[in-house]
């Protein structure tokens, strides 16, 4: 593919040297690239056609929001969005990340010799990551190993953040999971059923657990093939749920399921997972545990043993809250028009001047101006 295919009427396009084609997706296209202005390797995501659907472009709108302000270690990183020729009539936009060897999917698949630290490191790099983005109030809520990027040196960064969701209650309501499409088998046990009407950041915590445990099999956990299957499975590992626990489902037909389902006794984690560190597999149990207010908060498990002698407080940053203003648009009914002006501000963070000259012309836009856009016009 040529440079001036790919990028067609950007101006930018001579910044970037393509190399190869790394991955393809219903999305559009991703190249790997050397940044001729940094020298940096870099992957640039094309996605095409964003506006065809208002859903698919409020998607990327959240992703590449939260991205701008999710910066740590273990976060994919957005280096530059390069800005469209035309601020009312662009269709695809062209992400530049750093760029990552593999996906944590490809490192389980391919690595049958990975070790005890490999383990320790990978597990505590997935806790610090959400350990942050929990402190910001944002739930993940689509954790699993295609979403872990991965290098050859054990770094791990989480990315895909286009099903997240950041609550202002601590706790998020029921609308909030009205679209959870997330796959199955990393999905929690309460959004198998939607057992509450509320739900904490224990789902991702629950997500994290399946994929430690995939890392120590070599496979996935619990691969369900349906919403039944899925807790059939879950239950024959940790056993039938308490019935005080059951008893606090809300959801008639999941509770009615778990009432009738014939009683387990909780599986063996240490037979399921034999050759592993025991201290591992007693953190794997904490992080399974069927309700969620046994789990541990992503910094508790930080703080567990397993890990003694890694964690240090220092290298496990949170993050402040975000503001409520800056993402308005989750509560509003938009058309195409007004998620277009939404992402072309968010382009022009990465174009600071541009930004500046755009944002004083309040008349282009029928949205308040969020809180960023304002402090810059007072400086």
């Amino acid at each position: 593919m040529g440079r001036i295919e790919f990028f067609k009427d950007y101006s930018e396009a001579n910044r970037y040297k393509i190399l190869e084609i790394i991955g393809k997706g219903s999305y559009g296209v991703v190249c790997s690239a050397i940044d001729k202005k940094t020298g940096e390797k870099v992957a640039i995501k094309k996605i095409n056609d964003i506006f065809e659907h208002v859903s698919d472009a409020t998607r990327i709108l959240r992703e590449i929001k939260l991205l701008r302000y999710l910066k740590h270690p273990d976060i994919v990183d957005i280096k530059h969005i390069l800005l469209p020729p035309s601020p009312r009539e662009f269709k695809d936009i062209y992400v530049v990340f750093e760029l990552m060897e593999a996906d944590l999917h490809q490192v389980i698949k391919a690595n049958d010799d990975l070790t005890q630290e490999h383990y320790q490191f990978f597990l505590y790099q997935l806790l610090r990551a959400l350990k942050f983005i929990h402190s910001a109030n944002v739930f993940h809520r689509d954790l699993k190993p295609k979403n872990v990027l991965a290098n050859s040196d054990c770094k791990l960064k989480l990315c895909d953040f286009g099903l997240a969701r950041v609550a202002f209650n601590g706790s998020s309501s029921a609308i909030f999971w009205t679209d959870y499409v997330a796959t199955r088998w990393y999905r929690a046990p309460e959004l198998c059923g939607s057992f509450y009407s509320k739900y904490t950041p224990a789902v991702d915590i629950w997500s994290v657990g399946c994929i430690f445990a995939e890392v120590l099999l070599g496979r996935p956990l619990f691969p369900g093939r349906n919403v039944v299957n899925q807790l059939e499975l879950i239950t024959d590992l940790l056993g039938t749920p308490p019935g005080d626990v059951i008893a606090r489902i809300r959801n008639d037909k999941a509770r009615r399921y778990l009432t009738n389902m014939r009683r387990k006794q909780p599986g063996s984690f240490f037979q399921k997972f034999p050759n592993v560190d025991p201290m591992a597999i007693r953190l794997l149990q904490r992080l399974l545990a069927f309700d969620a207010k046994d789990r541990p908060t992503a910094e508790e498990a930080l703080a567990d043993p397993y890990f003694k002698g890694l964690a240090k407080l220092d290298r496990e940053p949170s993050s402040p809250p975000l503001s409520r203003a800056d993402f308005d648009f989750e509560r509003k009914r938009l058309s195409k028009e007004d998620v277009r002006e939404l992402i072309y501000r968010e382009i022009l963070e990465y174009h600071p001047g541009m930004l500046k000259q755009y944002s004083t012309n309040k008349d282009q836009s029928r949205f308040n101006y969020p809180r960023y856009v304002r402090l810059l016009q007072l400086n």
